[in-house]
């Protein structure tokens, strides 16, 4: 992988995920009712799960594995390569079905979820940054 621009992702999924960490309320019902925290949270969040698919996807290539069919296989496929944990590929996976769900508007965000996401996986991100980042030549 290059190395350059795996630390540029990183950085920008850094910022994206401490402006989340910044912005998110405390609790599921106060995000539930400010719509520029949920803006925010929204689109932070879609952004930290591209910049991730991004990363791994430059990680595919460098490995030489398949290409994937859907953003969420990416990580299931580094997983199968042994060179990431089965448990954060799944929840990356989630998280892609989070980004669809919010850029696609398949049906309305469940702010209750969103809140989850950032208060108990958000350092999901953090980890694959890491694991991304120890790969990079």
């Amino acid at each position: 992988m290059d190395r350059a621009l795996i630390e540029q992702k990183v950085e920008s999924l850094r910022l994206c995920t401490q402006r989340i960490h910044d912005k998110c309320p405390p609790r599921a019902e106060d995000l539930a009712r400010d719509i520029d925290a949920q803006d925010i949270v929204a689109v932070n969040l879609t952004r930290a799960v591209q910049l991730c698919v991004d990363i791994a996807a430059h990680w595919i290539a460098a490995s030489g594995l398949p290409a994937p069919q859907t953003m969420g296989e990416a990580f299931a496929r580094l997983a199968d390569a042994g060179v990431l944990d089965a448990g954060l590929a799944q929840r990356l996976r989630g998280a892609v079905g989070f980004r669809n769900v919010a850029v696609h508007s398949y049906r309305a965000i469940d702010w209750q979820i969103v809140h989850t996401i950032v208060h108990r996986h958000l350092h999901d991100f953090g980890a694959f940054a890491l694991e991304a980042m120890r790969h990079a030549q």
